[in-house]
């Protein structure tokens, strides 16, 4: 057999197969503090770190210390595969709302959830999500054999650390050490207030400008934000996207920040910051600099889905093989059992969100079903890219909802959470699935195993949102949480709510040509020859520059071209442990703010 279809002849594994309690209580605490992680950084940035690999590395080198203590026994492959299906399941929790639609209808709105009800509400989007995993596995993983990237180095990082064990302990030490490094860097910036570096120089304004008529003489670099951060985390990111990435959005910063920020302050378009300060004015330039990044992300990101055509036909066709009968749907769970269980998830969704949020149910009942049809696209399309659209599908429902709840804001965030949040569970689930079918896991274990990881990331993850972010209205789209998931669906939504009537000056201008740009850099990296692709900016990174700080961008760049020279210097180091490297730092200051963020609320700070 291939090697991209089993491990099992280079890891021809005697230990028995069963569920056991350590492992999903191994993977239900690991996937909550990533979820934690994933909340902290896609706040920040608009991301989420993979866990996968993480999970397996931090599991085994627990269960080694605590076997060889007390003379237990292993920690089996398959025990780790299922500890990492319940990682993973709750490491993306954050894709199910917590970082996009869920704060962006309170800004709008006003509208809370408590601890239960939150929890309540990411479970069900969660089950949707698994549940549509169930019904594509046959096809997808056995009939139409989609390679699941993810999934296959996952199967194999498994495959090489039981067979060995040896690079296991040196990468789980990177990994923590790389994580207490970035944990105290962050202690140090929080208790001594260290502050970032500006880079020396001022911004003439114009001197007929409404800037200069406000007695603004220039714009330093502190007011811009091209500054050096003195945390980690930024360029530990850096070193996990890559060049292209890294490079795309530092262009989008430079763009944004060092020449549409100030004309826009220039011609009035948006209000100054504070007069006379040195402070960044990432608020005032965030009020017209979110549309046309915003415009820029939502087109591009639609026009590649529209690229993905192939996929998309697939995902609705029957592959060969599966007409004949020899595709059965029944392997992880009776027929019936399956119809009845999606069913009633799909009842809890609409029930929710017709208590929860005031939504018609045939407004809710449509968009679950829309979900379906969605989730399995981009499904279809991780199966074969690695990359899971979660944006793309959330805003054709968002679009697709404007037309039939117009003025309804509470209608299009959270369709389109039950959107973007299934499809991207499901696709989480299929991509273990295929580490379960490389190493001889059955399915039906990873889905209880999913299941518990769904639940044990809401619990965790909902709670870590509302310790986080308190007040969504003053404390998102600032310095500290520049949140650009939610500043695009709050953008959308508002649009759709408001019309164009409330948009600042020239913001309609620069969404038509940011709109543009996205559409022409999404059609140049599918169309041109391969060898000239990389030396197109990715359309998403430059929109994204647009609505975080410019400091963010500087570290991430420096993050992505540290990567790129490590990697030409030893190649075989960074095989290894860049991964590895890049995840302790993210990791590693993540936890610490959130550990902070709990101190403040404890002592009243």
């Amino acid at each position: 057999m291939a090697e991209t279809e089993s491990y099992l002849e280079r890891f021809p594994s005697d230990a028995p197969i069963r569920m056991t309690v350590r492992c999903i209580v191994t993977g239900m605490i690991l996937g909550g503090v990533f979820a934690l992680c994933n909340i902290y950084i896609g706040l920040k940035v608009g991301w989420g770190m993979g866990v996968s690999v993480t999970a397996v590395l931090m599991a085994f080198g627990f269960w080694k210390i605590v076997n060889f203590i007390f003379r237990g026994k292993e920690f089996t492959i398959y025990e780790n595969n299922m500890n990492l299906t319940v990682a993973s399941a709750a490491g993306c929790i954050s894709s199910a709302g917590l970082v996009a639609p869920i704060p962006a209808l309170t800004m709008l709105t006003g509208q809370t959830l408590t601890w239960g009800p939150l929890a309540l509400w990411l479970f069900s989007v969660c089950m949707i999500g698994i549940l549509v995993a169930v019904g594509l596995r046959k096809q997808m993983i056995e009939v139409d054999k989609l390679p699941f990237p993810g999934g296959s180095a996952t199967g194999k990082t498994l495959a090489e650390i039981y067979a060995t064990g040896n690079q296991a302990a040196s990468r789980l030490w990177m990994l923590m050490g790389m994580g207490v490094a970035a944990a105290v860097v962050k202690l140090i910036e929080h208790f001594y207030a260290l502050k970032r570096l500006a880079m020396p120089w001022t911004l003439p304004t114009h001197p007929e400008g409404a800037l200069a008529k406000s007695g603004v003489s220039g714009l330093t670099g502190a007011n811009l934000g091209f500054s050096f951060e003195p945390t980690l985390m930024m360029y530990g990111v850096g070193m996990l996207v890559g060049p292209r990435v890294g490079t795309s959005l530092f262009l989008g910063s430079v763009v944004a920040w060092l020449w549409l920020a100030p004309m826009a302050l220039n011609n009035g378009w948006t209000p100054p910051g504070k007069m006379g300060s040195e402070q960044l004015w990432y608020v005032a330039g965030l009020k017209w600099l979110l549309w046309p990044g915003v415009s820029l992300m939502v087109f591009s990101a639609l026009t590649s889905f529209v690229f993905s055509w192939r996929s998309v036909w697939a995902a609705f066709s029957i592959g060969k093989g599966a007409a004949d009968g020899s595709v059965k749907d029944d392997v992880i769970m009776p027929r019936r059992f399956f119809m009845l269980a999606l069913l009633a998830a799909t009842i809890l969704s609409v029930t929710l969100q017709v208590l929860f949020f005031n939504i018609a149910a045939w407004v809710a009942t449509l968009g679950v079903l829309m979900t379906f049809g969605l989730a399995l696209v981009a499904t279809r399309v991780s199966g074969e890219t690695n990359i899971t659209p979660v944006g793309a599908m959330g805003k054709v429902t968002q679009l697709v909802f404007a037309v039939l709840a117009p003025a309804q804001p509470a209608a299009n965030l959270m369709s389109a959470c039950v959107t973007g949040g299934a499809a991207s569970q499901c696709a989480e689930m299929m991509h273990d699935l295929k580490t379960g079918t490389l190493i001889g896991t059955p399915p039906r274990l990873l889905v209880i195993a999913q299941t518990f990881g769904a639940l044990s990331g809401s619990l965790i993850g909902a709670a870590g949102y509302l310790i986080l972010i308190k007040n969504p209205a003053t404390e998102l789209l600032t310095e500290e949480w520049p949140a650009p998931s939610v500043a695009a669906w709050k953008a959308v939504a508002e649009l759709f709510m408001t019309g164009i009537k409330a948009l600042p000056p020239g913001a309609i201008a620069g969404m038509w040509i940011g709109g543009i740009v996205g559409v022409t850099l999404a059609v140049a990296e599918k169309v041109l020859p391969k060898k000239y692709r990389a030396w197109v900016p990715s359309p998403t990174s430059v929109g994204l520059g647009f609505v975080i700080p410019a400091f963010n961008g500087i570290s991430i760049f420096i993050g992505a071209m540290l990567a790129t020279v490590l990697e030409k210097v030893v190649p075989s180091w960074s095989a290894r442990f860049l991964i590895i490297c890049s995840s302790g730092i993210i990791a590693g200051e993540s936890l610490s703010g959130v550990a902070l963020a709990i101190v403040r609320i404890v002592t009243g700070g």
